[in-house]
């Protein structure tokens, strides 16, 4: 907190921080931020940023002149959305590097990790600081902090090229410092950042990396582990493979399916990606093709990423010789509004379009507020889509005593899911937990310690983000939903014949876990169910 406080008293002015001072007194009795802001201008006419007020709000706070409000600090944090999920996501890219793969849709801009467009907001932070990751993450913790959002429970999203074709000691490294960057300080090994991140401020609660299926093997799955991955992103794209083979896509339906299966064995969260119009496909087979989605595959998340016409793909030669369309945005919007209703309600739906600049895009959909446009089509049809993101409870007060428990079952390839998750009245999602209890038929990881358990794959209380050991009256975390979906679990575990549970921890965690009679194992934490 000094740190912070005496960044901003270099950063702004004396008259900026006073006149803070006086629109935060205002909030406080109530007007609204925007309203205070606009009535108290700039001399040269303009308005104080939010950060400004965080600065002013954290200086009163560290000098003891105001108690600590966490009310106070949510109305005049800049863009509440980023961290309404629970976490604080933080995206880093890897440098460019060479791809295997030959897809006719995926953009070659030079001197970018392949598939990535360098004016791509999170691109471009990472061009900025020359792809180093102590540098992007120290650069956006200290973005994200000085416009009030907490940064103690950080999601880590590693994006860039295939992650899995890197070199390893590439990997290693690029893990080790964006650690560094969250324990603000050095550590000599992997091994070393990892144990100083449990009790760190900045602590990791989840690593993503992205990659494709057929890289996804055993000794890949124990690699992850060891790196501290816990949710792995990977291209389906299309679930016909000659539509696959069609875009030189390089995989099959079948090795996608067993990606996954081995990913959920293994405890893995995942992510699918999806592109409507590829290559072949029709507006017509797209809802088709979407539905073989659910058919044993059944993704925690999805992003669905409908293909964009851009000059530096094999694609874009194939249109000027007529050999392919765009739909427009009308034919986009329709597409997903139909399919969009069908997602069931365990699912996420993270993204709908990549966000790259229009200027990009040849031909076809330019727009991305596509989310907006296909919830704006719905209402007009009077339905609506039930996924996780359109359910969460945001920033929305809730009354811990009239929470209602739903428990999801269903089928994947492998294994019975079981989507434990507890709701408002009003079908808001608080909080959730996901259990996979394996099949016989399960395929086999090589890691000893998971055999024969049941698998809790994700704990995930929603609601702003709040520090540890901070509490704000009406908030979902910290009211111990966490501790009932654990025990939710485990019995339903004893009722399946299981002795053993295993979590998949990100590193920030396991204390949570440690602290609730789990134990360490070598990539998990274990725990002996009750009967």
């Amino acid at each position: 907190m000094d740190k912070e406080v005496w960044q901003a008293a270099r950063q702004f002015s004396p008259q900026k921080i006073s006149l803070a001072f006086k629109i935060l007194e205002k909030v406080k009795q109530g007007i609204d931020v925007t309203d205070a802001l606009r009535q108290n201008p700039l001399p040269d006419g303009g308005y104080l940023g939010k950060n400004v007020l965080v600065a002013a709000y954290r200086q009163m706070i560290n000098n003891g002149v105001w108690k600590d409000d966490p009310d106070l600090l949510a109305r005049i944090r800049l863009k509440p959305i980023r961290t309404l999920s629970g976490v604080t996501t933080i995206t880093v890219l890897t440098k460019p590097y060479p791809c295997p793969a030959k897809c006719v849709f995926c953009p070659t801009e030079p001197n970018m990790p392949k598939s990535y467009i360098a004016d791509e907001p999170g691109a471009r932070r990472a061009v900025e600081n020359n792809f180093d990751p102590f540098d992007q993450v120290t650069s956006r913790i200290e973005a994200l902090s000085s416009v009030g959002h907490p940064t103690d429970k950080i999601e880590l999203l590693i994006l860039g090229g295939t992650w899995s074709v890197y070199r390893r000691d590439y990997q290693e490294w690029f893990i080790k410092r964006c650690f560094d960057a969250m324990n603000e300080e050095e550590s000599a090994n992997l091994e070393q950042a990892f144990k100083i991140n449990e009790k760190a401020t900045h602590r990791n609660v989840g690593l993503v990396i992205e990659t494709r299926p057929d890289e996804i093997t055993p000794a890949e799955i124990a690699w992850l582990r060891y790196l501290g991955v816990t949710k792995v992103q990977m291209g389906a794209q299309s679930f016909d493979d000659e539509i696959l083979k069609l875009n030189r896509r390089g995989h099959t339906v079948a090795q996608t399916l067993q990606a996954v299966s081995q990913l959920r064995a293994a405890g893995f969260k995942i992510v699918l990606h999806w592109m409507p119009n590829l290559l072949g496909a029709t507006p017509q087979s797209d809802r088709v093709d979407f539905q073989r989605m659910w058919e044993g595959f059944c993704p925690d998340e999805i992003k669905i990423y409908p293909t964009q016409l851009l000059e530096h793909t094999e694609l874009y030669k194939i249109w000027q010789m007529g050999g392919y369309q765009p739909y427009s945005t009308r034919e986009l919007i329709d597409l997903i509004a139909d399919i969009k209703p069908t997602i069931p309600r365990y699912c996420r739906v993270n993204r709908i379009v990549r966000d790259i600049p229009s200027t990009y895009v040849i031909e076809g959909n330019k727009v991305t507020s596509l989310r907006q446009d296909v919830h704006r089509e719905l209402q007009k049809r009077g339905t609506h889509c039930s996924c996780i993101r359109c359910r969460e409870i945001g920033k929305n007060s809730i009354d811990y005593t009239q929470l209602v428990s739903e428990e999801i079952i269903y089928q994947t390839a492998h294994a019975e899911e079981h989507f434990l998750s507890y709701n408002t009245r009003e079908d808001r999602l608080v909080g959730f937990l996901r259990l996979s209890l394996p099949s016989s038929n399960a395929p086999k990881v090589g890691i000893d310690e998971i055999e024969g358990t049941a698998m809790i794959r994700e704990v995930h209380v929603y609601g702003q983000s709040l520090e540890v050991g901070k509490d704000l009256p009406g908030a979902a975390q910290h009211i111990g939903l966490g501790t009932r979906l654990l025990k939710w679990a485990e019995k339903i575990a004893a009722q399946h014949g299981y002795k053993r549970m295993a979590v998949i921890s990100a590193i920030g965690t396991r204390q949570y876990y440690l602290n609730r009679g789990f134990q360490r194992g070598r990539f998990y934490l274990l725990k002996e169910v009750s009967k």
